[in-house]
């Protein structure tokens, strides 16, 4: 038995990948459609699109709707898990009721979400991140907003312009905060990646046929009372969406123990051999976890976790992935402009001012320190929205880098998702 967690492009391919082997597949998810954030929902169109993804995506639901090897196990989450003996027991909630799942192999393809930085305004009402504004768009046909802000840094904003605006909303801005020429530092992986620039040039032609300008070298500063501020320029507007590249989902793998390590821009991944094999012997990951770098090496990933893929089409994809890091920085400047006013962690209601107060009167001297005195990152999330913030802005004020163990320590929770005490108190169902 092989469980894969994770339904977007990483796990449907390992899933077909593995079926065609002739191997059992359980396929879990937390949506109830297949295809994760990146192919939540298809466009009723997509055959005149002819971007060579969408057809993949479709290929790829047909096989494990069709497989009488795969279950998939949609509407359900994996919360906990444990390796004993060389079989690993996953602990899913389903529907409401949870179970344990028994399997010899594990390939994690849990994916990744927005990653947010704090402004003036963040927490308040319109403020969202563009994965957020698509996925309302994608899942239930719902306009976040007549009139939207997006910003922020990554190709990511492209898609979420074009489809917000194809729905009838009016982009009132799409401000990329770094500048177009530094494009120059990806031009191997474009020249390796033909399909990229392919795919480029369809969002930039899509983007002026709606009359959409891309804005380089700006961001929302702040946000208040339907006002967006960028620089010294004000815009009215009902809805910000602001993202800064993704995080990889990490709870699953480090609960499970699997080696982490740290990107020379901070973010923190699984570590994988050439077979996508983590640390711990039996489990796999593939897709964002590993790194980010789009559906194309997510799907290169997951073929070679389930035994069998093009490692020449993965080398080609991830040479792209780190010219991109390249391309689209987070500069640091987000903390040397932060008021000290601006809350940094929303569940618990932590301001920028209580983690400094935190380390000049009580001595924090790390993240770690700073989170038991202040309780920022101890909230509804976990510190998946703010735990890097704390550690990033602890370390600028006490004029220091953030060390590793520390960045891989605030990518870990001993809980991979939510769990009523209903739930919990009802012990184990049945096994699969």
């Amino acid at each position: 038995m092989i469980a894969i967690i994770g339904a977007g492009p990483a796990g449907l391919a390992a899933a077909v990948t593995a079926a065609k082997k002739g191997e059992k597949v359980i396929l879990i998810d937390s949506s109830t459609r297949l295809g994760g954030q990146y192919w939540r929902h298809l466009p009723s169109n997509w055959k005149q699109k002819r971007l060579p993804y969408f057809a993949e995506a479709q290929e790829l639901f047909d096989q494990v709707l069709s497989s009488p090897l795969i279950t998939w196990y949609s509407n359900a989450h994996v919360w906990q898990a444990e390796k004993k003996n060389e079989i690993f027991y996953l602990y899913v909630v389903k529907n409401g009721v949870e179970e344990v799942i028994t399997a010899q192999k594990v390939i994690l393809a849990t994916g990744a979400y927005d990653r947010s930085l704090p402004f003036p305004g963040w927490t308040g009402p319109g403020v969202m991140t563009p994965g957020a504004a698509q996925a309302m768009l994608k899942t239930h046909g719902v306009l976040v907003g007549k009139k939207i802000v997006i910003a922020g840094t990554g190709p990511f904003l492209l898609p979420v312009a074009t489809g917000l605006a194809s729905a009838g909303a009016e982009i009132v801005a799409l401000l990329e905060a770094n500048k177009q020429w530094r494009w120059v530092f990806n031009v191997h992986g474009l020249l390796l990646n033909p399909s990229k620039i392919r795919e480029g040039v369809y969002y930039l032609k899509k983007l002026r046929s709606l009359g959409i300008s891309i804005q380089y070298g700006s961001t929302v500063t702040s946000f208040e009372a339907g006002i967006a501020t960028i620089g010294k320029k004000e815009i009215a507007c009902d809805v910000v969406a602001v993202g800064w590249g993704f995080v990889p989902e990490l709870s699953l793998a480090g609960i499970l123990g699997a080696k982490l390590s740290v990107q020379k821009d901070g973010t923190v991944v699984v570590d994988v051999d050439r077979n996508q094999e983590t640390s711990i012997q039996g489990l796999f990951a593939a897709g964002e976890s590993t790194g980010i770098g789009g559906s194309v090496l997510a799907i290169a990933e997951g073929e070679i976790a389930a035994g069998k893929g093009n490692r020449v089409t993965r080398w080609r994809a991830q040479v792209f992935a780190k010219g991109l890091q390249r391309v689209y920085p987070v500069s640091s400047g987000w903390l040397s402009s932060l008021n000290s006013e601006v809350t940094l962690c929303r569940c618990e209601e932590v301001k920028v001012s209580d983690i400094q107060s935190a380390i000049d009167e009580l001595g924090a001297q790390d993240g770690r320190s700073a989170k038991l005195l202040t309780r920022a990152g101890m909230g509804l999330c976990q510190g998946r929205v703010c735990g890097r913030n704390v550690s990033e802005v602890v370390a600028c004020h006490l004029s220091r880098e953030v060390p590793d163990r520390e960045r891989i320590a605030s990518a870990s929770r001993p809980l991979a998702g939510p769990i009523s005490l209903g739930e919990l108190g009802d012990g184990l169902g049945k096994k699969f």
